[in-house]
């Protein structure tokens, strides 16, 4: 009798500590995010989640490709690091099938330079570095159209490729590379000037662009997720946390005009 006891306890036991880890993980919002601003962002909502029965998970990414493959893959509930073009690039590229949620904020695509301080100042075969990706590539060159220095086929073509150049009155060298290299090179004395993502010039402590996006941006960072999740309790909480006045406030008075609330 004595063990049959003790057996119904251990398997009580057992039956408890399950439901609890189940409510625990329905309770539990896993984002992934790049530091900043989306991880310090998150951060700062983590107190309303709180209050409604939530916990907020943030895992932190360095890159742009492992976000989204963790998030296809079942191993985050959303992200935080992207605009909608880049989602849709990404989902073309890997047969994926997320989505956006809603916008949070715009982080403007801004040009710096350790070597000039207007766009006056560039010269005949000056290097400019911009990202590599196919989106924000796309990106910044249409930001170099938008300034007159450069010409493209189709200035709103969110697809745009270098190919689609078709004047370059100074003959600038425009050399794609890895986003999260770009910081590291604006002080070679063969780059004239970068142009940058905001997440990663806040990163590296860039301050006073000689230009920048300005609010007609369509690259609104969003909240992206899988296409069944769209709906669910946990999706529904974080944007209404994301999208209240007092995420709003903390945008506009941290960032002071570097990001920009989307909604």
């Amino acid at each position: 009798m004595k063990i049959l006891k003790l057996l119904f306890f251990v398997l009580f036991a057992f039956l408890l500590n399950s439901c609890n880890n189940h409510q625990d993980k329905e309770h539990t919002i896993k984002v992934g995010a790049t530091p900043l601003p989306h991880a310090q962002i998150l951060e700062s909502i983590k107190p309303e989640l709180q209050k409604l029965g939530y916990e907020l998970k943030i895992v932190s990414y360095v890159d742009y490709v492992t976000p989204n493959e963790a998030l296809k893959d079942g191993s985050l509930d959303a992200n935080f690091f992207q605009h909608a073009p880049f989602l849709q690039a990404f989902n073309t590229a890997k047969n994926a099938n997320l989505i956006s949620v809603g916008t949070i904020h715009i982080e403007p695509l801004s040009i710096y330079s350790h070597q000039i301080k207007n766009l006056d100042s560039l010269q005949e075969n000056d290097t400019i570095l911009i990202p590599n990706d196919p989106s924000n590539l796309a990106r910044a060159l249409i930001l170099l159209d938008h300034l007159k220095l450069i010409t493209l086929k189709d200035p709103n073509n969110l697809n745009a490729t270098m190919q689609e150049i078709t004047n370059n009155p100074k003959n600038l060298k425009i050399i794609p590379i890895e986003a999260a290299m770009l910081a590291k090179n604006i002080d070679d004395k063969k780059v004239k000037a970068i142009i940058i993502n905001g997440n990663y010039a806040l990163q590296n402590h860039l301050q006073n662009p000689i230009a920048q996006e300005d609010g007609r941006s369509p690259y609104a960072n969003v909240i992206a997720t899988q296409e069944k999740n769209k709906n669910s309790q946990k999706i529904q909480v974080l944007m209404q946390a994301l999208h209240s006045q007092k995420t709003k406030d903390f945008i506009m008075q941290t960032y002071q005009g570097s990001v920009i609330p989307a909604f």
